[in-house]
């Protein structure tokens, strides 16, 4: 995998949506952060060395992942039982799509109720809804 094919790949999940952040880091977030949407994977687009995919793994699967060559502590998240792939081949492309499945699924499960009833809205209202949100956000942030 690498970080076009990851990007296709969550793509197609569903309420799914990409942002740049912190440098030049891929966060992909379940619901849009602006109605409450939460993230539940990170790539780093950097050749650094510090990782190239950050993900919520959970409770029940982070200590038996970090058992991974490859697999670390996700720095910063790894209280929330996020993990960290050190390399695009640390695991094999059809497990990473399960877990970042399950990333998704985990995350979306945390979401509130009040976010969950905007994704469940029409699309074109659930758009309009989420601009109008953005645009309150943003003259919010100007006034600061």
């Amino acid at each position: 995998m690498d970080a076009e094919r990851l990007r296709e790949f969550l793509l197609k999940l569903p309420h799914v949506e990409e942002t740049m952040q912190w440098g030049a880091n891929l966060v992909f977030w379940t619901g849009n952060k602006s109605i409450g949407g939460k993230m539940f994977a990170v790539a780093n687009l950097d050749e650094d060395g510090r990782g190239v995919l950050s993900f919520a793994a959970g409770a029940e699967r982070y200590n038996e992942l970090l058992e991974n060559e490859g697999v670390i502590p996700a720095p910063y998240l790894a209280r929330a039982y996020w993990v960290c792939v050190e390399s695009w081949d640390a695991l094999p492309q059809r497990e990473l799509e399960e877990l970042l499945t399950r990333a998704h699924a985990l995350i979306f499960a945390k979401l509130p109720k009040r976010t969950k009833d905007v994704l469940a809205m029409p699309t074109a209202q659930r758009r309009k809804l989420i601009a109008e949100r953005k645009k309150l956000l943003a003259s919010r942030e100007k006034k600061r």
